[in-house]
């Protein structure tokens, strides 16, 4: 017997809320209407194996049907699949034992609750669809470029949105330093990573990254985006200074001239959009001397001895290169450390052999407390001539001694020598 047409549901907002998701296919919003009626019809019936689900999305409308088997008045055994013939006969007359009852169910009947919870769990399942198609949408775009417009600053990190009004978040830490940003105003950064912490991905952008500066290097120089250019090494102090080693395939193409451009036209754009990021470009090698040699640039090298076992180098130079290779803030051997991933020791260089008028730093003991000796000594500084010829700065940083513990140390130290 044909089934008799149901009273259609009319849930026309919370359907439109649907296909207004850009992010929701139409397979996929008719399975996830049809799954949250029956999530609801479950928890009405306790099954939802014998309810037939129709939903029209594009009217906004739903059928539901009730399928049982109509038995005798005294054989029913289970009341989910099977409909007495009285009962039966009550929705049309014309029933007789063996047929199938196809009911048409008034969901609306059900009352407000039942009508909320299904508007609650489409709200759900809905946020659910948002949360995966954002995810799948930047899960393998991590390393790219995005521009995106600044919605809100707060103190720790600054929100973003993309042109599709999701959120970007761009952490206070990944902002380089002179970054002020208005609402409204376009930013450039790069994809760092995506969070996705009990189902809620977080995209998180950085600015301070060396794939943003590899990124950007990629966009205004077309032999690096052609892959004629092969960026082997970024090194950055974001905001301040940064060193990248290029390399060219094509003898013809000078590597570090084209990416510089003529006085320095091809990498001004990218400088100005680091808020003056000097950024030094030097030709790569395999020989890690001359690597380092040329990563210590504009300082002229003297002679360098390496341990390349422990990745360190130790590096002399005539005493006024010294400050050079050291640079501003310790900038120029720092990044020159990050860029070969060797240790960098400088020294300056002592004209003559005189090691055999040089002392042993534990002859000092009486003097220099052992606990500076030893943080001395665990840089590499075994005599008093290595102390007297490493830059006081080196002493600092390296050994993490108080200023005016460096400069008691070479006070005692030179006038070992002035005797």
């Amino acid at each position: 017997m044909p089934r008799k047409k149901a009273e259609v549901i009319s849930l026309t907002d919370t359907f439109a809320e649907f296909k207004e998701n850009k992010n929701i296919d139409r397979t996929t919003l008719v399975s996830v209407l049809e799954e949250s009626f029956r999530s609801v019809i479950t928890k009405l019936f306790g099954s939802d194996e014998n309810f037939d689900v129709i939903v029209n999305p594009d009217k906004g409308d739903c059928e539901i049907y009730r399928n049982r088997v109509v038995v005798a008045d005294n054989a029913v055994e289970d009341h989910k699949s099977q409909i007495s013939l009285t009962e039966a006969r009550e929705i049309d007359s014309d029933y007789e034992e063996g047929e199938e009852v196809s009911e048409p169910i008034n969901f609306a009947k059900f009352g407000r609750r039942a009508i909320l919870t299904l508007r609650q769990t489409l709200a759900s399942k809905l946020l659910e669809l948002d949360h995966d198609a954002l995810f799948n949408k930047y899960k393998d775009r991590v390393g790219e470029i995005i521009a995106a417009e600044v919605y809100q600053t707060w103190k720790q990190e600054t929100l973003l949105m993309d042109d599709e009004g999701n959120e970007l978040y761009l952490p206070k830490n990944q902002q380089i330093p002179r970054d002020f940003f208005h609402k409204g105003d376009n930013v450039r950064a790069v994809i760092d990573r995506v969070d996705n912490l009990n189902g809620t991905p977080k995209i998180f952008l950085s600015r301070t990254s060396p794939e943003f500066l590899r990124r950007l290097l990629e966009q205004e120089i077309p032999e690096i985006g052609d892959g004629l250019i092969s960026l082997k090494r970024i090194a950055r102090i974001p905001g301040e200074r940064a060193k990248i080693a290029v390399e060219s395939y094509d003898d013809r193409i000078d590597p570090v001239g084209a990416c510089v451009g003529v006085k320095g036209s091809r990498i001004h754009g990218i400088v100005r959009e680091l808020h003056n990021e000097n950024i030094d470009v030097i030709n790569y090698t395999s020989n890690p001397a001359l690597f380092i040699q040329r990563a210590l640039n504009p300082a002229q090298v003297s002679s360098i001895q390496l341990d390349e076992e422990n990745r360190k180098a130790q590096v002399y130079l005539r005493p006024e290169e010294v400050s050079l290779a050291i640079g501003k803030g310790g900038q120029n051997i720092k990044l020159a450390s990050m860029l070969t991933e060797y240790t960098i020791d400088v020294f300056r260089e002592v004209e003559g052999d005189d090691q055999e008028d040089d002392i042993f730093l534990d002859e000092f003991a009486d003097e220099i407390d052992q606990w500076v000796i030893d943080a001395i000594k665990s840089i590499g500084l075994q005599t008093a001539k290595d102390v007297l010829n490493a830059p006081r700065q080196m002493l600092i940083e390296k050994a993490d001694l108080e200023e005016s513990t460096v400069d008691e140390v070479l006070r005692i130290l030179n006038a070992e020598f002035e005797q």
